[in-house]
């Protein structure tokens, strides 16, 4: 299976530069994946495509200001700090640029001194572990100096910050936003709750990993990035509940489909917890748990629409991103949304 099996043709203009007005306005593509029918509606028409009894997993995650810009200490010219994953209080793994300036022991400051960094260590694949020096609290300090990591297609200055935040965000620690929930809004998942669909939250920290091209020409030779996921207990026993009851389990994102096929077993039987996962889904793989997938539209030749394409099949998928680009859907982080049953 090659990467290039997954490669499609997409016009830079269908590229979704800034997010709708209003959340629930984008275009919702309903793709039937046993017999690749397709229907074009907006995603507020989400709830008729639900049942009582189903239950709704949605990623709760909160992106953080992770992008700092500051200077080498005793130097000129801009250096940029990605955080990616807290280790310990004041450690985290980042991405630098430019990489090749910061070796270990070389000193960083943000914000005229406010937060200064020391790089410990170089890993592996380039990333660095650098330990922060700060007084105060250092979510406070970062809500001061920290911007928001747009992924690199977007080009355009984001606003409103909240737009790449779901409206149920509340665990900081993504580098990334879990971008099928963009699309929700409170008042339409009142009316989903109200239809007696459950709605069952669970965590994963985006890492900017998720924006990385596959590099290997054979698919099975890729290695996934790792990122930490939790399972709450009570969210479990609802899923669980749902699953045996005979409902659907509707992951919301291709993250809340990770998180739940990382911690399902063979049967289907979700478990509590929380870890690191690296799971990669492509073609080939069995679901054990996800019945169906409110996602957004990936790019090229991506981990993501691998994972889709395992879902519903390779082919009907590349037919119905080609009707996308027909149809002039809007693509990526701020773009249009799938529904796949």
């Amino acid at each position: 299976m090659k990467t290039s099996d997954f490669y499609y043709d997409l016009p830079q203009e269908l590229i979704a530069q800034d997010p709708l007005e209003k959340r629930s306005a984008s275009r919702l593509m309903c793709l039937d994946r046993e017999t690749g029918t397709i229907s074009h509606e907006h995603f507020s028409d989400l709830p008729k495509h639900l049942k009582p009894g189903d239950c709704l997993v949605i990623n709760d995650t909160k992106v953080i200001p992770a992008r700092l810009l500051g200077r080498r200490e005793g130097h000129t010219g801009t250096i940029e700090i990605f955080l990616l994953k807290r280790k310990t209080a004041d450690v985290w793994e980042t991405l630098v640029r430019p990489g090749k300036k910061l070796r270990t022991g070389a000193r960083v400051e943000f914000g005229d001194g406010l937060l200064k960094g020391e790089i410990m260590e170089v890993l592996p694949d380039g990333n660095r572990l650098v330990r922060f020096e700060y007084e105060g609290i250092f979510e406070e300090i970062l809500d001061k100096l920290g911007e928001m990591p747009l992924p690199p297609y977007i080009h355009h200055k984001l606003t409103d910050p909240n737009r790449y935040q779901t409206v149920y965000a509340r665990a900081e620690g993504s580098a990334a936003a879990p971008t099928a929930g963009l699309h929700f809004t409170d008042e339409l998942l009142e009316e989903i709750r109200n239809m007696g669909v459950q709605i069952a939250h669970v965590t994963l920290h985006v890492g900017l990993g998720t924006f990385r091209p596959v590099k290997v020409d054979d698919v099975t030779n890729h290695r996934m990035h790792s990122e930490y996921y939790i399972v709450e207990e009570d969210q479990a026993e609802i899923i669980n509940n749902a699953k045996k009851a005979g409902g659907r389990i509707i992951c919301v994102g291709t993250t809340s489909c990770r998180t739940l096929e990382s911690a399902a077993d063979d049967q289907g039987n979700l478990h509590a917890g929380d870890g690191d996962t690296d799971i990669f889904i492509y073609p080939g793989y069995r679901f054990k748990i996800m019945d169906a997938l409110i996602t957004n539209f990936h790019l090229p030749e991506s981990t993501l629409i691998m994972l889709v394409s395992a879902f519903a099949g390779k082919d009907t998928i590349l037919s119905a991103y080609r009707t996308a680009v027909e149809e002039r859907y809007r693509f990526f982080s701020f773009g249009d949304a799938m529904f796949i049953q």
